[in-house]
């Protein structure tokens, strides 16, 4: 089985040679050609090629455009700061919407109107020339809350679930429209699969995010699978009060951040659920030995089979040892299932 075969096996339920292995890598494997983030994040040839050369040298599955979590709100209009070497940022304290009434005047961007989510459907397509067939290609876009945060500010949104559920329902709708069109223009591109980033559902209870966050991020998951594509949920942090939720969502694979042990994510979810993760990035992956890497994967093996993907909790260190990189794919390749 070549990558993409392996991992679309897993997702869908048939027999893989053996595990999946699908760490997230961006500084790295923008480091790994010698190139600055700054170039990586902002052209998408220097990304494909960073994500091909990391994927060829270290044998993973598959390749990802993931970046930053800039790109839709960049081309909304927002205020991000760019740096040499470090991923762009949202200006906070100049957020788009700190006047919210503004959002009843924003525009859903044209994905290939030639801003920042333009490039990274570039990246798809040329993934797909390089790659296409041989490993899975990841696109990727914010989920609900997640854009909703950048839009208007987290701290602000914070307060908004208690000042104006109105606004907030309009603000996810905005965000749910914008990345089922960012989804729809990658897939057409050549991605396989789509990465819906939502960091900040971790960061709300369990009532908020039911009531909130789940009905959205339930139309974004149900809509890219209509469209063709698979869908990769990834929520940083500590999940474990939101996991039943996530289950229900009905993403084809859950990554799980090591803040929630995957045992509870696996009890949570039920058998048929694919999970990815969960090492520490930095105690056990970037910290650690191949040995510890080694036993820490048996160990999230074991608390989450049948259907595991190996991979980090999030995002591989840009200092790790390329020897512990190496660690996670000879462990995912020496288990046959």
């Amino acid at each position: 089985m070549n990558g993409r075969e392996r991992i679309l096996a897993c997702v869908e339920g048939r027999p893989t040679d053996c595990l999946p292995c699908m760490p997230i890598t961006m500084m790295f494997a923008g480091d790994l050609i010698g190139q600055p983030y700054a170039k990586y994040a902002s052209d998408y040839r220097v990304l494909v090629e960073g994500q091909l050369r990391t994927a060829e040298q270290f044998d993973f599955d598959y390749v990802s455009s993931i970046s930053d979590p800039a790109r839709e709100a960049a081309d909304c209009g927002a205020t991000i700061e760019y740096f040499d070497n470090q991923p762009p940022a949202i200006v906070e304290s100049q957020a788009l919407l700190a006047d919210k009434t503004r959002l009843a005047s924003l525009q859903i961007p044209d994905p290939l109107s030639g801003g920042r989510m333009l490039d990274r459907v570039r990246a798809a397509e040329l993934f797909k020339q390089k790659v296409g067939g041989d490993k899975l290609i990841e696109g990727w876009v914010e989920g609900p809350i997640a854009e909703a945060a950048d839009l208007r500010g987290i701290n602000t949104l914070m307060v908004d679930f208690m000042d104006d559920e109105a606004f907030v329902r309009d603000l996810f709708e905005f965000t749910l429209q914008m990345g089922l069109r960012f989804a729809r223009a990658q897939i057409q591109a050549g991605a396989d699969i789509i990465g819906v980033g939502d960091a900040a559902a971790s960061l709300i209870s369990k009532r908020v995010y039911e009531e909130f966050v789940w009905p959205y991020e339930k139309k974004l998951v149900s809509g890219i699978q209509e469209m063709g594509g698979k869908v990769r949920l990834h929520i940083c942090g500590k999940t474990i009060h939101i996991l039943a939720g996530m289950g229900r969502l009905g993403a084809d694979i859950v990554d799980i951040d090591f803040l929630a042990p995957l045992e509870a994510a696996r009890q949570a979810m039920g058998p048929n659920q694919v999970l990815a993760g969960n090492l520490d990035p930095v105690r056990t992956v970037r910290n650690g030995t191949p040995e510890s890497i080694r036993a820490a994967l048996a160990d999230c093996h074991q608390q989450s089979k049948p259907r595991y993907i190996v991979a980090g909790g999030c995002e591989i260190p840009r200092d790790t040892p390329h020897e512990n990189v190496r660690a996670m794919v000879e462990f995912a390749r020496s288990v046959r299932e």
